[in-house]
């Protein structure tokens, strides 16, 4: 199905499952257990084998020897393959770092060996045996010592941005800002590790692993092993959470493949928690310089967002200055990217890539023009809204309600109640409140699925979407329920195996508006199979309560089915839509903190989202999705950041023990509101992503309540004890 003009009228809009609060349909396997991630899969016929990674010792250069004699002799072990046992292999098109193979050492912890045992105490015991000799060499790995070095990126790729004459418009405006923001690198920390189970039968291999976006791997997974596509059988039905680190192959999967071809036997592979850090992907640091213009009034006349990230060798740029580009309004503008080669692990995506480090900067930068300007907060950003798009004025949005956000936040959180900096104490406590508008923009994929109608009339969806815990199972079960016209209790829902069509996969905030724009297209091609079957006008067919009725004739789904079922299977394809109009999703978020007079310590006492991101398909499930990310947030505040040994080129805190994600403690009491609203231009669902607009804009929120209790202004994240106690008003 191709979708190439806005939706119109469809069953969808019935919406008698399609926005309903309906508890997640997985739940009950997730918290009995029964839900089998990758690495607790299980068939008690078989002797798995586990294997343990080796990590490299150096940032940069070589390996010149593995001796892995001891390991091999050790208790237990099984075999033991090295990066040099396999020689150079053919790198996935989705990584930039290589995950195993060859002597060239790109990164800290690197894998270079598999040790592979009866038992996993076993491998890891043999592991710490093996010896290796490296050739180092020079690396870079400080961002702010090579951003003299850096370059703009591929122009055909990362294109930099300008209209207007920014440079003039800056020079004569009324008021000004010229600021420096920084973000640290971060990292996904998700629950469940990278993990794999391999199995070979024959020439083909059998995978069960933890991935976002199963085709993507299958692909690349192939091509590591040098063998066909159609000879790798990727299964990822439940995965603890990934944030984007699971996007693409890892180098759990490829090891245990190759293990497990070289022992003859099934084996398990997870990466050690603090392997992960360095071993994987992370959000890139940044530093970020602002530039906004503006007349007495308010009105932003120049904005210039630049940005400068690192990468390896072929990587691309953190995008930060791309909401910058859409978000207000302004005649001359310029956004431009600079990318530094540092031999750092992996720079890719993280929730909300380019927006979220984007926004912890722009949106410090507007709460510091509107104190020049003298106005509100949120009446600054409301003066300089804008229904187009500000670089394409002839391309508007198709649907924008960015100052119903803001203003529907400020009457629920009591905005008016807000104190001038440093005004507002109780007890030791500073108290202040703080705002951020929040942007993402509205990204769809081609997404497939098949749904088949059984002679009970229960409804099977198969598709390789994946559930990272977003609750993928439950909107498609009430998209497929809601175009068949049956109750949940008639819908199965079967993800995550690459048996099944390619979907959209979870990523980028796509996932479930386009997963389940592909659930819609495959019941199409069903509701016209059932009335093609039944001599029914597929045009004036109806669909509900288990039957299918046309004019006075009413005939159960079930009989529709037969003997032999039905199958509908499509793909929904993407038009030009995107092209005339502007589809982002748009939010608010407010945030009230205390801050320890005396210490700097900030507790976040509460906080409010006010979402605008097209119909929501399960407010249950999107709740979720933004409240974890609030959470997200708060820790890109106070507390999330990699930090870099730039001697010898490693995250030194790479566990979480070192590296500081919020506990319940730290979150307090947390609100939620979707404005009520459709967008057709979106998708048939008239829906858009939120899970990652929930984290855009919070830190930003965050430090500006930070400034408003306590007249400090930190523009580097995280916002520590120690960017604020020098700075502290007196203690009475």
């Amino acid at each position: 199905m191709q979708f190439d003009t806005p939706a119109t009228s469809n069953p969808i809009d019935q919406l008698k499952v399609v926005g309903k609060p309906i508890h997640r349909i997985d739940g009950e396997l997730k918290t009995t257990g029964r839900a089998m991630y990758a690495y607790e899969w299980y068939d008690p016929a078989v002797r798995y084998a586990y294997g343990y990674p080796v990590g490299a010792a150096i940032a940069k250069g070589h390996v010149i020897f593995i001796d892995s004699a001891a390991a091999k002799t050790a208790p237990g072990v099984l075999g033991v393959v090295t990066t040099l046992d396999v020689g150079d292999l053919e790198k996935g098109k989705l990584n930039t770092a290589k995950l195993f193979g060859g002597s060239e050492i790109q990164h800290y912890h690197q894998a270079i060996a598999v040790v592979v045992a009866e038992t996993f105490e076993q491998a890891c015991a043999a592991a710490a045996l093996i010896k290796v000799e490296y050739a180092a060499e020079k690396g870079a790995f400080d961002l702010r010592a090579e951003m003299t070095h850096a370059r703009t990126p591929d122009p055909s790729t990362e294109p930099d941005s300008s209209a207007g004459d920014f440079q003039a418009a800056f020079d004569t405006a009324a008021v000004t800002l010229d600021a420096e923001y920084s973000t640290p690198d971060q990292s996904h920390s998700m629950m469940e590790p990278h993990a794999s189970i391999a199995a070979w039968d024959g020439d083909k291999v059998t995978v069960w692993t933890s991935s976002q976006m199963i085709d993507w791997w299958r692909t690349d997974l192939a091509t590591t092993l040098g063998i066909d596509k159609e000879h790798v059988h990727l299964m990822s039905p439940f995965i603890g959470g990934g944030f984007g680190g699971k996007l693409f192959l890892r180098a759990d999967a490829v090891l245990a493949a190759l293990a497990a071809k070289a022992i003859g036997r099934p084996v398990k592979v997870a990466l050690p928690r603090p392997m992960i850090p360095n071993n994987t992907t992370h959000r890139p640091a940044t530093i970020q310089r602002i530039r906004i213009g503006a007349e007495h009034d308010g009105k932003i006349t120049a904005i210039a967002h630049e940005s400068w990230s690192g990468d390896l060798p072929g990587g691309g740029p953190e995008t930060a200055v791309m909401q910058t580009r859409l978000l207000y309004a302004g005649e001359n503008r310029m956004t431009a990217m600079k990318l530094a080669t540092l031999d750092l692990p992996e720079g890719n995506a993280m929730r909300a890539p380019g927006e979220a480090p984007g926004l912890m900067a722009l949106e410090i930068a507007i709460d510091e023009m509107s104190e020049k300007l003298g106005i509100d907060p949120i009446e600054f950003r409301i003066k300089n809204d804008t229904q187009v798009d500000p670089e394409n004025p002839e391309r508007p949005f198709s649907h924008r309600d960015l100052v119903g956000c803001l203003t529907l936040g400020a009457e629920k959180f009591g905005w008016a109640e807000r104190a001038r900096p440093g005004a507002r104490r109780q007890g030791n406590w500073l108290v202040g409140i703080g705002v951020a508008a929040a942007f993402r923009n509205n990204l769809v994929m081609p997404s497939g699925a098949r749904v088949k109608l059984d002679r009970d009339g229960v409804v099977t969806v198969e598709t390789d979407m994946t559930d990272i815990g977003t609750g993928s199972y439950t909107i498609i079960a009430q998209t497929a329920a809601e175009m068949m016209g049956v109750g949940m209790d008639k819908v199965a829902v079967q993800l995550g195996d690459s048996r099944f069509p390619v979907s959209a996969g979870s990523g980028g905030q796509f996932g479930a508006n386009s997963a389940t724009s592909g659930v819609y297209a495959a019941c199409v091609k069903l509701r016209e199979a059932v009335s093609s079957k039944l001599g029914f006008n597929s045009a004036d067919v109806v669909f509900e309560n288990g039957d299918v009725r046309s004019g006075n004739r009413i005939v159960p789904l079930a009989e529709a089915a037969g003997e032999d079922g039905l199958v509908g299977e499509d793909t929904m394809e993407w038009g030009d839509l995107t092209k005339t109009h502007q589809q982002s999703t748009f939010g608010a978020h407010f945030v009230e903190v205390g801050v320890d007079i005396a210490t700097g310590e900030t507790r976040i006492r509460r906080m409010l989202a006010v979402c605008a991101a097209g119909r929501i398909l399960n407010p249950i499930t999107a709740r979720s999705q933004v409240i974890g990310a609030m959470t997200m947030g708060a820790g890109g505040a106070l507390s999330e950041e990699l930090a870099v040994d730039t001697r010898h080129g490693f995250f030194v805190n790479h566990d979480l023990a070192g590296y500081e994600v919020p506990v319940h403690a730290d979150i307090p009491h947390q609100e939620v509101i979707f404005m009520d609203e459709t967008d057709p231009y979106s998708s048939p669902m008239k829906a858009k992503g939120v899970g990652e607009l929930g984290l855009c804009g919070v830190s930003a929120a965050i430090a500006n309540a930070i400034y408003n209790a306590t007249g400090v202004r930190v523009r580097h994240y995280p916002i520590t004890l120690d960017k604020l106690i020098g700075d502290l008003p007196d203690v009475a």
